[in-house]
């Protein structure tokens, strides 16, 4: 995988090469061969057999040294071995270093020479005609284009790396705008994708709990207005039965349990783990909740999970009520294991539901079509589901058993992963 700071390294890896490489070639371009070493020794030898011996007139050295200026059109100049002038032609130049045993550059101030040992310990300095030497303005023409071509070869990786981080931070201001649809193209395999990747499953979790949330409140203030419409119309005939009283404080309830499952759904909807987790006994659970009820039988054997015991009483609620509204007696919860995980099922003795209509059982609002009216708050399934699976559960209608719920927790008080 390529990771965004193997990128920079890499790209300054490559611009050290490259300047390495243009230093041995501008160097190259310059000297043409070392400042030393064996080519002088060589080319002393060379010149020992073109220039007169040592011992040989001062002026046939002289004369020599002119005809060889002439020729190569440079400016020569011959020393001793104690660095004493011997001849010289064209402009001055310089002694060779004392002490120095192999050739090399000279400075002067009409520009650069070269020094070469003679093998009977002679100097031969040699200075170039000026149109073999670079300029200044073809060294600065030389070193601009390796710029350009540095910058160049840079521009495209330092483009897609800013031109995503510019697309991702588009994207984060659509989606501060309100725009809770917007999402960012995922490029590449480093951190910048997986920082795009992070947005966009960020963007749809947003999306999904305010579309939920609008759903929400929507069918809520739907809901809402049937049982005020019941508490308004009983106000106004409170003082005619002991009756109507009754029936005003059921609407209360009914509306102080839609208040309540509305607040529930909104916390779990808001949340991804529980606040509380410890091991409960889920058929000491169930026979809890269910002795609150006549037809209500429970079987089974104690079976240990993890979790929240509030909701979980709240679930086993939920589906013994559930029943008890759209079912009909005897309503039997069972407790048990299979592989490996915690099994309720809570049946009764209804008509199983329709195939058509199981698909959106734990909606919320939804209700089945002609099954004892408008009863309940039309929340109860859907908090069963959100509880089950903040427990790491899952809950089924199970036709094969009747009309019965199943619901699968794990066991033991191993770490849970909580579902959104």
């Amino acid at each position: 995988m390529k990771r965004l700071y193997v990128q920079i390294y890499l790209t300054i890896v490559g611009s050290l090469v490259l300047v390495v490489l243009t230093a041995g070639l501008l160097w190259h371009f310059l000297a043409g061969v070392p400042p030393f070493g064996q080519p002088f020794e060589i080319a002393g030898e060379v010149l020992a057999e073109i220039v007169p011996p040592a011992d040989a007139p001062v002026s046939e050295q002289q004369q020599a040294i002119e005809r060889w200026a002439r020729r190569l059109n440079a400016d020569l100049a011959l020393y001793g071995r104690a660095n004493e002038p011997l001849a010289a032609a064209g402009r001055p130049l310089p002694a060779p270093r004392r002490g120095s045993q192999s050739g090399g550059w000279l400075r002067t101030p009409a520009g650069f020479a070269v020094s070469i040992r003679l093998p009977d310990g002679r100097w031969l300095v040699a200075r170039l005609p000026a149109q073999r030497r670079p300029s200044a303005l073809v060294i600065g023409l030389f070193l601009g284009a390796i710029a350009l071509v540095v910058a160049l070869g840079a521009l495209p990786v330092v483009r897609r790396l800013t031109g995503r981080l510019e697309r991702l931070q588009y994207g984060v201001e659509s989606l501060g705008a309100g725009d809770l649809r917007a999402r960012v193209k995922v490029e590449g395999r480093d951190e910048v994708a997986r920082l795009a990747q992070s947005f966009n499953h960020a963007a749809g979790r947003i999306e999904s709990l305010v579309d939920s949330h609008k759903i929400l409140l929507a069918h809520a203030s739907h809901e809402l207005r049937t049982p005020l419409a019941r508490i308004r119309l009983a106000l106004e005939l409170i003082d005619a039965a002991p009756e109507r009283k009754l029936e005003l404080q059921k609407n209360i309830a009914e509306l102080d349990q839609l208040v309540d499952e509305i607040l529930l759904a909104s916390r779990l909807d808001a949340t991804e783990r529980l606040d509380i987790c410890e091991q409960i006994d889920l058929g000491a659970l169930a026979a809890e909740e269910c002795a609150r009820y006549d037809n209500c039988c429970v079987e089974g054997k104690s079976v240990i999970v993890q979790g929240d015991p509030m909701l979980l009483r709240r679930m086993i609620r939920n589906l013994v009520e559930n029943a008890e509204l759209h079912g009909k007696p005897p309503i039997e919860v069972n407790v048990g294991s299979q592989n490996g995980q915690a099994v309720l099922n809570v049946s009764d003795g209804g008509p199983v539901i329709a195939e058509e209509a199981r698909e959106r059982l734990f909606s919320a609002f939804y209700r089945v079509p002609g099954r004892n009216g408008s009863k309940g708050t039309g929340l109860g399934l859907a908090l069963v589901r959100q509880i089950v699976r903040r427990h790491a559960g899952d809950v089924t209608y199970n036709p094969d058993r009747g009309s019965c719920f199943t619901v699968t927790l794990p066991m033991g008080a191993e770490a849970m992963q909580m579902r959104p």
